[in-house]
């Protein structure tokens, strides 16, 4: 996918979303560190341009990124590789006004999650259930339990072969502190993919990937309102990349901008 056409799909989805939402955010991610490839086993300096957006609305709440990827050993004149991921969540106390028994368990949704690929040809689809919970101090905490199903094109439409089905784990988690005047921000999360086999036979083992980010509040800092502009490391921890005996642990430089 072009470039240009990404933006313009994010953008009709961001507004469209934003229209109708009870409270939303979008943001814009930077990202920039050296990554393997546990398929060619090269390592490239990449840069990630990363939009996100989260909004609730009356029956729930949506979330989406879209990552758009381009490394130094890209030729300059081609485009670099996108993936996305979207959820949407129709919550349980909103709908039904269901409350739970335990304090901790703020809300329990019904969701349904999509990931796509563009030069893999991948998509997956994540229906679950997911938890958000009250932990004192967090802006949000959440788990999610989820199918891991396969829809990919395959290697005969020129994709990474198809999988067999799986399953998900993923935890995220906000939590804001200040040291002294400055303001930080701990964000992030974990998920661990159920290993299963492809198309040719072979096993794809499960994963577990954490990506916490440390984000100091640069905006603030410099008298702009508070949350706009964030600068930070994220460190992305991969055990069995992509379903590979690769592990991988890097540092990233962050940077992240409020709209």
């Amino acid at each position: 996918m072009k470039l240009n056409t990404l933006i313009t799909l994010s953008s009709l989805a961001v507004s469209s979303l934003s229209y109708a939402a009870d409270w939303s955010t979008t943001q814009l991610h930077v990202n920039h560190g050296d990554f393997k490839n546990p398929f060619s086993k090269n390592e490239a300096t990449t840069t990630v341009y990363s939009l996100q957006h989260a909004s609730g609305y009356r029956y729930g709440d949506n979330f989406f990124f879209i990552d758009y990827s381009k490394d130094d050993l890209t030729d300059d004149y081609q485009d670099g590789d996108f993936y996305g991921e979207w959820y949407s969540s129709f919550s349980m106390s909103k709908i039904a006004d269901f409350k739970s028994s335990f304090d901790a368990i703020a809300d329990v949704s019904l969701t349904m999650g999509f990931n796509a690929a563009g030069d893999a040809k991948v998509m997956k689809y994540l229906p679950g259930v997911k938890v958000n919970w009250n932990f004192e101090g967090f802006n949000f905490f959440s788990s999610t339990f989820t199918l891991y199903q396969d829809d990919s094109q395959g290697i005969s439409h020129g994709g990474a072969p198809k999988e067999s089905d799986s399953w998900m784990i993923d935890l995220a988690w906000g939590y804001p502190f200040k040291i002294g005047e400055q303001k930080f921000y701990l964000t992030g999360h974990v998920e661990y993919i159920g290993e299963r086999e492809n198309e040719l036979g072979n096993d794809v083992k499960g994963w577990l990937l954490a990506q916490p980010i440390l984000q100091w509040d640069l905006g603030y800092a410099m008298g702009m309102p508070d949350d706009q502009l964030m600068l930070g490391v994220e460190w992305q921890y991969w055990h069995n990349k992509l379903g590979t005996d690769t592990n991988e642990s890097v540092p990233q430089l962050h940077l992240a901008w409020t709209f």
